[in-house]
Parts: C-alpha cells; structure tokens; sequence
C-alpha cells in the first residue's frame, strides 16, 4: 500500500538550500543550531527520534490531501512510522482546513484530546497559516501550508519539546513567492490516485472565504514541473490523476501560461487504461477557454466532468460575495459544455444562508438548481469565518438558513439523476473501493460511479459493465466478458446500419430478441458476474 518515490532524503536536503528558506520561530526550547540562520541549514532528517511513530488527519479539499501524502511520504523517507491508529502514535499532526466552522471545532477537539493524552501535536494547513493565535494553539507546533516540505524538521523539534512555528512563505533568489516542491516523495492514500497540485493560492477576494489568508495569492507550477510530476506518478503504478488548486481555471495567470496549455501537455503523457479529471474552477476564467476545455474534455483518457461552483442563483448575492461572475455567466459555461461535451457531468456548489440573501435571492438559486438538476450539488450553511468581510455582515436567524438548507436539500434528493439507466453498458476504470468496503468503485466517461462486486483483481482495471440498477448517488453494476462485449458491438454497429439505411423496425427486433437470447445463454453459463 505504500508508494514512496525514490528520492533520497539528502537530494532532498540540498534542493532546499537553493531556496531562501523562511527561519522557523522556536517558542521554547531553543537549540544552538537554530541560533541565527534557518532551520535545517545543517540539519540531517531523522537522526534522533525515528523509533516515533506519527499519525496524520486531514480536513478539507484535495489539495490538503496531497500536502498530507507529502508529509507522509518525507516522515517515511526520514525513518519514520507513520501509523493510522492515533492511539499508538506519539506525535500527531493535524492537517486543517478553515473553510467551515464545524471542521476548525473537530480540529480544536483533537487538539485537546491529543494534549491529554500525552502527545506531541503539530498544526498544520489552512488554520495554522491563517490564525496562529488562537489561544488554543499556544502550546503546540505550527506549520504554514508552504512549508510543509520541513515537516521532518519541525517534529524533531517537536518531538524534543520545542514548540515551533515556521508559517512564512518561501521566496526564489529573484525575490518571487514560491511553492513546496512537486517531486519529493509521497505516500499516497490510494496508491492508484496522484492529487496532483497544479497551483497554490487564487486571484479572487471573495468577503466569506477564509482560505485566501491562508493559501494567499495565485502561485502556478510551471507546466515542466507539473508533467513531470505525472509521469513519475504513472511510472508508479498510478491509473488517476486528480488535478487540484484552489482555482483550475485561473492556472498560468502568473507565469504567462494558460490552463489549455497545462492540460494539452499533460494528455500527451497519459498511458492507455489511465484517466485525468479536472478540479474546482470558478465560471470567471474558463468563460476565457471554452472551446479548448471542451475539446480536452471530449479526449478518450480526460474525464467529462466538470466542478463549477455557482454559490447562488442571486447577481445580487454574487456580487456581495464579490464572486466576479453573474448567474448568466454560469449558465453560458454550463450551457456550452452540456452542448458541446457528451454525456458530460457537472457538479457545483451552493451556499444558503448568505447574509445579504433574500426570499427572493434564495428562490432564484431554487429555480437554477431545479432547471440543471446537477448530479451533484455540494450544499452548505453559511458560517461566518472570523476576519472575512462577511463575518461583520449581520447574520440571518439561524432558523432561516436551516430552512433554507433543508428546502434545497430536499431539492437536490428530489430527482434521480440516474433513473432509466438499467442496461446500458460503459467503459470503467477501477480504482477506488466504495466507503465501507462492500464493493469497489469505477468511474466511466463522465466520472459517474458505477459499484462493482468487491474482486479485488479488478483493481486499476478498465472493464466494461452494464448497469443493473441505481441509486441517488451511483448506478450498480455488472462486469461483462469480453466476448459478450464484443457480440454487444456488433449488434449495436448492425442496428446503426440498418437505422441509416431506412431498413425495417422488424429486423431491428430480431436482433434484440437474439441478444435476450444469447443473454439468458451467458448467464445460465456463468458467464456475467452479478451483484446479489
């Protein structure tokens, strides 16, 4: 389970120095060796304490995900254990986000779960470089989101009983912002999955939005480090890339590239039986690329789905969000993708409660979600997030955004994006299990999830599958043989003939009745694997 690149940990060491490195600010405990110049200018990972074992929890969006597989990937390197039972670890790293109030709360919990326990905490991601002086970190190590490629020498401190603070970001010799890099090593929670950053950072100011203070302004990776990245990554074994950032769209605006030149790079380097999805972009940038995005997505290894968060169906709220785009904005990007993209899916976002929002407000963003019926709607509450514009607004009874959330909520569970899809047959690659482990989990063309018996051989597999049966959130499904696929083929390119040549309907039912035959046939055989 373990994917560890392979780098050495001294190759690592001297491509930092060619940094100018941040200076860690040590509360307590100071040692000589950081008396006057940046922590780790003589610093070998791991000398003393690697009989620890350490144990990493994440909060949030992917691309704290990906900072944790780092992290875990250089603790490892550096002779660490890295464990998933917190109990038994003795120094535990906490990775947060502060998008919402109830993840910062869970992460507060652990704090004082871990301190009671006895263990050494580091802080790390969006709440540590965005707040470092809430009073209940006072006592354990934090460590900023760009600097987490020091994580081996911030727990040897920590470890020691230094609490240590490095937050400051990291500049270039021209004096420009950089980020962590790309290649060092990682251990990957799904060895078949790369969540491969493409940039840090965003270019909006959005008055709720908590993650701008901490991943701050846009910072693109250059598109040779982001190639390489994913072709190490396939030499892997990986079968999924995951592109993230805070905003895809916006890639390249800093370094005079563009996000069709990112992605037309890294579909030449996409092996055969291998997928590429895209993340999160705001409607603002890719207005910009639409004919180039779409032509992306049509390609064979690039899924068709899109993330297009909309936050409402309000101008007016939109614009006291300081989201920079209107409703119609949105709908031409949907509208053109869903034109010019088969079969494509989209997923968006929406926040209730805002405080500015109206009756009317909230039953525009009704009727927008009522008219796409996306397949996916992530729908959440308001939270004033301290030092946001927003955060100052007056709220909104809270009786009123819970009713808000429950109505577009009841919304969303109202109609079945998937009904009527009994029967079809897709081309998937395998390469999650479902969240309890009863069935593994593949994605066809449009990222839509398909559960498949739990076989483990299937594992980042392309097979095909008809559809069996469905729910809210996936279809159900079958694996067909090859040879059944193959008589499926012929009989669907017989039918399309005989369709164009203005043949009759007659023969086309024969065909069918055939099929059902040859079908009854199979499975009195064993030839189809069902889902009971």
């Amino acid at each position: 389970m373990v994917d560890i690149e392979d780098m050495d940990v001294e190759m690592i060491m001297v491509n930092k120095r060619n940094d100018e490195r941040p200076k860690a600010n040590v509360v307590r405990g100071v040692r000589s060796i950081w008396a006057g110049r940046a922590l780790g200018d003589s610093f070998i990972p791991g000398n003393s304490v690697c009989s620890l074992k350490v144990y990493i929890s994440t909060w949030g969006c992917s691309h704290n995900n990906s900072d944790s597989e780092y992290m875990a990937g250089l603790l490892s390197s550096a002779g660490y254990a890295v464990t998933s039972q917190c109990d038994e670890a003795d120094v535990w790293i906490l990775n947060s986000c502060t998008v919402k109030t109830p993840s910062e709360h869970h992460l507060r919990n652990m704090v004082t779960n871990g301190t009671e326990k006895s263990k050494k905490i580091i802080v790390a991601g969006c709440v540590s470089q965005a707040q470092p002086n809430i009073a209940w970190l006072n006592n354990v190590s934090l460590l900023g989101v760009h600097n987490i490629d020091r994580i081996v020498e911030v727990l040897e401190e920590t470890a020691q009983g230094n609490v240590v603070q490095l937050l400051s970001r990291r500049a270039s010799r021209a004096g420009l912002s950089r980020n962590v890099p790309l290649l060092l090593p990682k251990i990957r929670r799904n060895p078949l999955v790369e969540l491969l950053p493409i940039s840090s950072g965003c270019l909006n100011k959005c008055t709720y939005c908590k993650t701008k203070q901490a991943r701050g302004n846009l910072v693109s990776y250059s598109i040779e480090e982001i190639v390489a990245r994913a072709k190490t990554a396939f030499q892997e074994g990986v079968k999924e890339i995951w592109l993230t950032s805070e905003d895809l769209g916006a890639y390249g605006r800093d370094i005079d590239e563009t996000l069709p030149d990112l992605l037309n790079e890294l579909v030449a380097v996409i092996p055969n039986g291998c997928m590429l999805r895209l993340g999160m972009t705001n409607p603002p940038y890719i207005l910009d690329y639409l004919e180039e995005i779409a032509k992306i997505l049509r390609h064979p290894r690039v899924y068709s789905f899109l993330h297009i968060p909309v936050q409402s169906g309000s101008d007016a709220v939109l614009r006291e969000m300081r989201r920079e785009y209107s409703v119609d904005d949105f709908r031409v990007v949907v509208d053109f993708m869903q034109k010019n993209v088969p079969d494509i899916s989209i997923a968006t976002d929406v926040i209730c409660g805002f405080p500015t929002e109206t009756d009317e407000d909230f039953s525009q963003t009704i009727k927008l979600i009522d008219q796409y019926k996306f397949p996916t709607v992530f729908i959440n509450q308001f939270y004033p997030r301290p030092g946001t514009k927003a955060a100052s607004m007056k709220l909104l009874p809270t009786e009123i955004v819970k009713q808000r959330t429950k109505m577009l909520t009841t919304l969303f569970h109202s109609y079945q994006p998937y009904a009527n899809r009994a029967g079809r047959v897709y081309k998937v690659l395998v390469a999650e299990k479902a969240f309890r482990g009863d069935y593994l989990v593949g994605h066809n063309k449009a990222y839509e999830q398909v559960l498949l018996p739990n076989v483990p051989t299937l594992m980042g597999k392309e097979v095909q599958v008809r559809v069996t049966n469905s729910s809210k959130h996936s279809m159900m499904g079958e694996v067909i043989e090859k040879d059944q696929w193959q008589i499926i083929c012929y009989l669907k390119s017989l039918s399309s003939t005989i369709s164009q040549n203005g043949k009759h309907l007659f023969i086309i039912f024969c065909l069918a009745y055939f099929y059902t035959l040859l079908r009854v046939y199979l499975l009195t055989e064993g030839k189809v694997q069902n889902i009971n």
